[in-house]
């Protein structure tokens, strides 16, 4: 079950959630009670051996000098 980062816009208390992706925009209560919540963007973590190898030039082909 994924998990999901709010943040309470009442007391600025981060927390996560692990609910159904059904209910992923499904207003989420604090853990002090308040119901003014956020759901923030949250970077996914992808890991695995089968990972092809990185190309040469960085994220662009080089041409912004990151590679």
């Amino acid at each position: 079950m994924p998990r999901y980062d709010y943040r309470c816009r009442a007391c600025g208390s981060t927390f996560e959630l692990s609910r159904p992706m059904t209910e992923a925009s499904a207003p989420a209560t604090c853990p002090d009670g308040h119901d003014d919540t956020v759901k923030l963007l949250s970077t996914v973590a992808v890991t695995g051996g089968a990972s092809a190898p990185p190309k040469a030039g960085g994220c662009c082909g080089g041409a912004c000098g990151c590679g």
